[in-house]
Order: C-alpha cells, then structure tokens, then sequence
C-alpha cells in the first residue's frame, strides 16, 4: 500500500511539472505586448484614465476652431494672418508658441506673405514649428521640413508623430524620430527647449541652448525613447481660445502670459483626429490637443513607460507560477480561490502600477495562465481519481465483496459516477457497523472516551462530553485526552493521573478514585485494548460525588447523634444520679431547672438537624415574600435577647418593598439564625446594623456586627454542618454549628448566595444574595430539589 501511494505522489509530481511547464511557456510566449492586445488594451486604458489630473494652468490652446472658419474664411488663409497672430502673441510674452500647423512650402501665390511670417517668427523668438515624415509617394520615408526660411527664424523644430496601435487608439508616442543621423525631439520637448534650459537635452557643454540638429530631409527614419501618453483628461481638458478671438485681441492682455501656447486645428475635418483611450466627451481628440497632452505629462512631471520584454514576461510568470504552487500544496477550493484572487491581484497591479512606479505591464498572458490552470490541473486530478477508484473496486471485488454489494452493474451515470457508486456501496457496511457501535455507545449512562496511544481522543459518548463540561453536540474527537482530564490528580502524590508516559504503557491498568477541579469524586477506570486497526485506551469516568456526600452526611449525623445530642441526655441522667446518691443536696427546683434546660439544649439541637435536613432536601412551596417586612419581624423577635445582652439591633437602610418569590418560613428561619449569630457574638453596648439594598437583579440583605470577626482562612469552613469556630475565643456561647449551614441551604435553594466580608477585631458582615427574578428562583429551587 506505502509503495502504491508513494507511486501515486511521484506521478502526480510528475504530471503537474509537466504541466507547469507547458502553462508557464505559453505565458512567457504571450507575454508580448503584440499578443492577445485587446485585453490589453482594455487594463491599459484603465490605468490611463486613473491617471487623469487638471490640466496644467500655464497649457493654452489657440483654436482653428469653427468660429474661425466663418469669420475669416475657408482653409488654408493666406499667411500674413499667421504672422500676426504670432505678433499678437508674442506681445503678452509667453514662454513658448507651438504652430501645429505645416508650412512645408513656399507661397506662390503671396509670397511677400512669407516674406512676414519669417520675419513675424523671428522677432518672437519663441516659436517652434513641427516636423513630419514622408509616408507616401516618391519621397516616402523622407522629412518634410519647414520652409527654410521658417526653419531658420524658428527658435526650435519638433516632430509631432504619433503611435497608434492595432485597434487605431493612440496610447504612446517616440520621443526621438527621423533620420538616424540628426533625430528630432517631439515638439513638446523642443518648447521646453525654448521657455528654459534646464531641461536635460537642452544644454550643451558650455551650457547654452543647442542649435538645431542638422536639417536632413533624406535617411532612414529611426524611432527612440518610446514612452506611453499619460492622459489628463479627455478633449476639451485645456484653457482654449479662439483663433479669430486673438487676432482681434479680444482675449485679457494677460491671458497667454508666461504659458505654452499652441496653435492648431480644433474644427471637425479640418485636421488630424486622434481616438484616445479617454475618448469623452468626444471620441476624437486633434493633433494640437494631443502635443498639448504630452507637454502636460513632462510639465507634471507625470511619466509612463512601458515595461520591458524581461520585467513584463516575469510580471506575468509570477502569479501563475504562484497558483500553480496551490494546486500541488493545497485543496480545490482553496487553490480555486487562490487563482482567483491571483487574477484580481494581477488586473489591480496592471491598473495602478503606471500612477505608482510609472511602468505599464500588458497582463493578458498572465490572465490567460489563470484561466486555464485550474481546467486543465482539475482534469488531470479528476483522471487520476477515476483511475483510482477503478484500482479499488478490483481490490475489494479480490477481498471478497460481492458484485450486489458493488453495484452490480446496474448503476447509472458515467463511468466515473459508476465507480463511485461502487466504492460508496462498499464502504456503507463499515460505516454502518461503526454507526451501530458509536450508538451503543451513546446510550450508556456512564461517561465513556477512546482514545490512541498518543492520547488523541477518538470517540465519546453523550455523558462523557457532559462530564467534561461542554455541548452535547460538540465532538471531541482529535482533542488531547491528557489536557482535557489535567485536573484529575492522584491523591497521595498531587501528580496527574493521565498522562503521556502513563498511555504508552499498554500493559497497565488504571483504577483510581479522585477529585476533579469541580469539587467532584470521580472514580477512573482506564483499561488498554488492541485491536487489528490500531492500539488504545477506553477510559469509564463514574461520579462518585453524591455517594460520598450520603457518606459524609451519614458520618455527621452518627457524629451528632453519639457526641452532640447524647451529651445533654447523659448530664440529665448524671443529676438523677446525683440526686439520689446524694438526696437534699440540690433542690427539687434547681434540678427541674438543669433537667429543663438540658432537655431543651437536646431538643434544639435534635429541631436544628431536622430544619437542615428539611432545608436541604424538601421541596419548598414558593409564595410572595416582602423581605423588608421579614426583616423588620426578625429584628422585633430578636429584641428581648438583644436587650438582655445589651446590644442594639437596627435596620439602617430599606426599600419601602423588596418582593421575591420564597418559602416565608425557612427564609424567616435563616434571617433569624444570621441575626442570632450576630447579637451572640456581639460585645455589651455593640451595635447589630441591618440593611437591604438593590443591586441589579438582585437583593441584597446585610447583617453587621461589632463581633470579633473572622480569619480569611476560616470563612470557607464557617457555613458547613457541625462547625465552631470560636470555641476557645467564646466557650460562653453554646451551639451546634448548623445555623449558618442551614441559612446557606436556604439562601442558594433560592437561587441565591450567602457572603461573608470579614476582618479580624472588626466584626464581620454577612449578606443574603437573594434574585429579583421569580422564575429563575423556581427554576433554581425544581433544579435543587431531591
């Protein structure tokens, strides 16, 4: 069997490196940003609409715009209006003009219109103008460069390329294009160039602005420095003007003050349009919007660049990777759950990694992965089960089990469900016989646990789980035998009576009687069996508690009958001896005197064993009881006593009412037995204080006295049957310890407790815990009752 499962591991092992290979070269594979582009697309312009921002305030537009149109005329006008818009312009001194517009040739028909656009460019001295490559004709893969007398007034040239993708949305651009020998910088880049030279490919070695690269118009046209667009918003997004608005001056004088200023075409049709991820309001966006986009990105200092082909392809091996870790080392479900959240990690990743570290991953491959990992691992799984089961049903067919008990063949479904069908009938006898003896085992009344060697809990019963304190539901199988039974404890050595080394030794039988943190004799028989499954121990816990508790009242009541009663009806009998030994020398009245008084000592003490007797067993008949008025007549029928010793007795504080529900009579028994106490031990002239007062559910009715109080140590035994404790500090004071028992009895029939506060030389302070609540007293006194 070991070697079979050790094949079975080793083949699954197998099979899922197998697998993992595969899966994760395909990843890799897919990892390109050229494959599975739409779903791409689609994580990558999530992440470019997080970035959105407000658009930056020193980015102005000047529109060839519709109004434009109408007002001045049809395109293209004549370029004196260039020239002066560009002297208009340049009078409020910006610190860069952008013309998007190609004046790649010379003016034919106007040409002193050249003439003052050349000139109108160079007394700004802030103008760049764009460059753009040949795509068709003859001249294809060659620069179309400004006319050059533009190109040598201009203070910059810059290329406006842009790069759109398969689906024909713009997402990036090249910082660097043209001929491999003198590339042009984007134009947002050479307007930098111009307002400041800060910027890094702006200075030159004597730290001056370069001139401009070489103009070449022929050459390979090479692309560098590809950087993804950061959007700041969709069309529309910056302050924009009017082109006609402008060059009638009606804008503030202010307006174009120390901003970028482009120039382009804005109306439909006019000019080149763009579909941009961030598409709203409109789903095009012009050309001189799109360089403003990209200045707005480098003034913002707001960078985006895709990741590379190593960092992208780890960036999508990892998460599958991970999930198919989970597959091999965890359960279905769980490595279900994992590849899902792997996928949600991954799309979260791919949408706010471009804001965080400004790197754009393509996630598809890594998707894909996770979307195919599961089926694929769960159907290989779900082979080797079949397979599995097949092997045992031929195992147990070779066993013995019949073809009935099998199936028979005539189960339905498919050829795994059969199988399973088989192996459940096969295994319904086991389960059946162990059902049969865990229900035996229910019903003994005796608390039962199994365990194995090592103490590992493998079976109990309804009264053990009772036993031990828990829910009657709850299973205890797989708990530590030796924790759960650590307060049973040997009673000559203190040690624990179950333990590890005391399990292992198979050969010894366990009988022990102890006592349990509960307070209760437990009587434990641990006996060791061995069947053909496996070794262990079947322990019987029987609670003993309440027949030593018969003992022990038993042995009290031999003790009260041949010690405490006997001594008055021998002090009786010793004076009639006396008397007629010894005639005339006591009087006929002083010896009815002892004889009563020792008659009535014997009387008390016999009624007192009665009363706690009955206290402690009888059912109580539960009625009204206003314990104001109980304790008003417990101190009234205390007076005369507390007269004659000299001690004041006085309620200091009660409600006008305090209802419970009670038996009148013992109660008023156990007040009168605490009261008692109370002016017994109380010195001449001291003082007895009665109080009752509500806490929460609760009354609380307290007695004080000035006696000589009472050690911590003793206050547990002062409540038990037959105890005195001041003996020696007061010989004076006669009685048979039962009164407090008998106050205690009554107080927790009635759901109650009975407290003492006390010190040494500062009296003590006994208080009658008593519940408002009338059915939880009922429920308390049916529970207590015999």
């Amino acid at each position: 069997m070991r070697r079979f499962v050790s094949y079975r591991s080793r083949q699954r092992r197998w099979e899922w490196s197998l697998l993992s290979a595969a899966l994760l070269g395909m990843v890799a594979w897919l990892s390109g940003p050229e494959n599975l582009g739409r779903v791409n697309y689609i994580v990558q312009d999530a992440g470019l609409r997080l970035i959105s921002r407000p658009a930056h305030p020193d980015i102005v537009i000047v529109a060839i715009d519709d109004a434009s149109l109408a007002a001045i005329g049809r395109w293209p006008w004549r370029r004196a209006l260039h020239a002066e818009l560009i002297s208009r312009i340049s009078m409020q001194q910006p610190l860069a003009i952008g013309m998007d517009v190609l004046f790649n040739e010379e003016d034919l028909d106007y040409p002193e219109d050249d003439v003052l656009l050349a000139d109108a460019i160079r007394r700004s001295g802030r103008v760049v103008l764009p460059v753009l490559q040949r795509v068709n004709g003859p001249t294809a893969s060659s620069t179309a460069l400004p006319w050059p007398a533009f190109a040598s007034a201009a203070a910059g040239l810059g290329h406006v390329h842009l790069v759109p993708d398969q689906d024909g949305v713009v997402r990036s651009l090249y910082l660097q294009e043209g001929p491999a020998a003198a590339p042009w910088h984007h134009v947002s880049m050479a307007l930098q160039c111009v307002a400041t030279s800060v910027v890094p490919h702006c200075t030159s070695a004597d730290g001056k602005p370069p001139a401009n690269p070489p103009i070449m118009s022929s050459g390979p046209w090479q692309r560098a420095e590809r950087t993804v667009i950061p959007y700041a918003g969709g069309p529309g997004h910056f302050a924009m003007y009017s082109y006609i608005d402008v060059l009638r001056g009606q804008i503030p004088a202010t307006a174009l003050r120390g901003k970028y200023v482009l120039v382009g075409t804005a109306a439909p049709g006019l000019g080149d349009m763009f579909a941009t991820p961030v598409g709203q309001p409109s789903p095009l966006m012009p050309g001189v919007e799109m360089v403003a986009q990209v200045l707005d990105a480098r003034l913002s200092g707001v960078q985006i660049t895709p990741a590379s082909t190593a960092l992208n392809t780890a960036f999508n091996l990892v998460p599958v990777g991970c999930a198919l870790a989970a597959m091999l080392l965890a359960g279905p479900l769980v490595a279900l759950l994992i590849s899902v959240g792997l996928g949600i990690v991954t799309l979260l990743l791919s949408v706010v990694l471009p804001s965080w570290v400004g790197l754009q991953f393509a996630p598809a491959g890594a998707l894909a992965g996770l979307a195919l990992a599961h089926p694929l691992w769960s159907w290989r799984r779900l082979s080797a089960a079949a397979y599995f089961l097949r092997l045992e049903i031929d195992r147990l067919q070779k066993e013995g089990l019949s073809g009935r008990v099998l199936g028979g063949g005539r189960e339905t479904g498919d050829f795994l469900e059969k199988r399973i069908n088989a192996v459940e009938h096969a295994s319904r006898q086991l389960r059946d016989l162990h059902h049969f003896v865990s229900e035996s085992l229910q019903q003994l009344p005796a608390p039962i646990i199994v365990c194995d060697l090592q103490g590992c809990i493998l079976l109990t019963n309804v009264a053990a789980r009772r036993h031990l304190g828990v829910d009657a539901t709850m299973s205890l199988q797989g708990q530590s035998i030796v924790k759960l039974l650590r307060d049973l404890v040997q009673p000559d050595t203190g040690e624990p009576l179950i333990t590890q080394a005391t399990l292992r030794s198979r050969d010894t039988s366990v009988q022990s009687e102890v006592r349990d943190a509960q307070g209760r004799n437990v009587l434990v028989q641990c006996s060791p069996f061995t069947d053909l499954a496996q070794a262990g121990w079947l322990l019987t816990l029987v609670d003993v508690t309440d027949m030593r508790s018969a003992q022990s009242q038993r042995d009290q009541a031999l003790n009260f009958i041949s010690h405490d009663i006997r001594s008055p009806n021998a002090s009786i009998l010793t004076l009639l001896e006396m008397q007629r030994a010894f005639p005339g020398r006591m009087s006929s009245d002083e010896l009815m005197l002892r004889i009563e008084r020792y008659a009535r000592a014997s009387l008390g003490m016999a009624e007192n064993f009665v009363q706690l007797a009955s206290a402690q067993s009888q059912e109580y008949s539960m009625g009204p009881v206003d314990l104001v008025a109980l304790l008003t007549e417990a101190v009234d029928d205390l007076w005369v006593l507390a007269r004659d010793k000299g001690v004041g007795v006085a309620v200091t504080e009660a409600p006008d009412s305090a209802p419970i529900l009670g038996e009148r009579a013992l109660l008023s028994r156990a007040l009168n037995n605490v009261l008692h106490n109370a002016v017994k031990f109380s010195p001449p002239s001291g003082a007895v204080r009665c109080s009752i007062v509500a806490q929460q559910r609760h009354w609380i009715m307290s007695v004080r006295d000035e006696g000589p109080g009472i050690a911590p140590e003793l206050q547990n035994q002062m409540f038990l049957p037959f105890q005195r404790l001041h003996d020696r500090s007061h010989p004076t004071i006669t009685g048979v310890g039962l009164g407090l028992a008998l106050a205690r009895s009554v107080v927790e029939r009635h759901g109650g407790t009975m407290e003492v506060h006390s010190e040494i030389g500062r009296g003590a302070d006994f208080r009658l815990v008593l519940p408002k609540d009338a059915g939880a007293v009922q429920n308390h006194s049916v529970l207590q009752a015999p």
